[in-house]
């Protein structure tokens, strides 16, 4: 038996393993069938090599099978409505949204600095355009309300503080200062 060429295989009947495809060195495709006859196989099962790692392929039965039952799955999670259209629904994603606690860190909308310049802003546009405050009659003509100024210094002052600047200049009055803190509102 073992000296004889090919043609004496296929004469005989049982289990064999062929060779399908190669593709040197990473894919190999065997396959292992039922010889009946030299004419007659019934094809068993196919193995794939790849990487030096053997796989059993899966039968095609097998494959229609996951494939339909992956489509039932999905169609479970489909959803339409004429107004809205169609939409992905998943329990899963509702389950974990509401096993989360909703601890989420309170960011400040703004920085200490940033509140103090603002307020600085604010205040300088309304000491420079003051609100007109307007009064309605019953008869609906509106009559110009007067407005309260913080009184000027004298010129005087404002005079005297000028020479002194001019003769010190390192010890020059600062402008303004920043507003102070304030309690934080919550």
């Amino acid at each position: 038996m073992q000296r004889l060429t090919l043609e004496h295989l296929n004469q005989m009947v049982g289990v064999e393993y062929i060779l399908l495809h190669a593709q040197e060195p990473i894919l190999y495709i065997i396959r292992k069938q039922q010889r009946q006859s030299p004419n007659q196989v019934i094809p068993l099962s196919d193995y794939y090599i790849i990487a030096g790692v053997v796989y059993q392929a899966p039968d095609l039965g097998s494959v229609i099978g996951s494939r339909v039952s992956a489509f039932d799955e999905a169609m479970s999670y489909c959803r339409y409505h004429p107004s809205k259209g169609y939409w992905w629904q998943f329990n899963d994603q509702e389950e974990r949204e509401k096993s989360k606690p909703k601890t989420k860190k309170k960011e400040e909308p703004s920085s200490l600095f940033q509140r103090q310049r603002v307020d600085m802003l604010l205040l300088d546009l309304r000491q420079k355009f003051p609100p007109a405050f307007y009064q309605v009659t019953s008869e609906g003509e509106d009559i110009d309300l007067e407005i309260k100024k913080e009184p000027e210094p004298p010129a005087e002052t404002v005079k005297q503080e000028e020479r002194d600047s001019a003769k010190n200049p390192q010890q020059a009055p600062a402008t303004k200062a920043p507003p102070e803190k304030r309690a934080r509102l919550q």
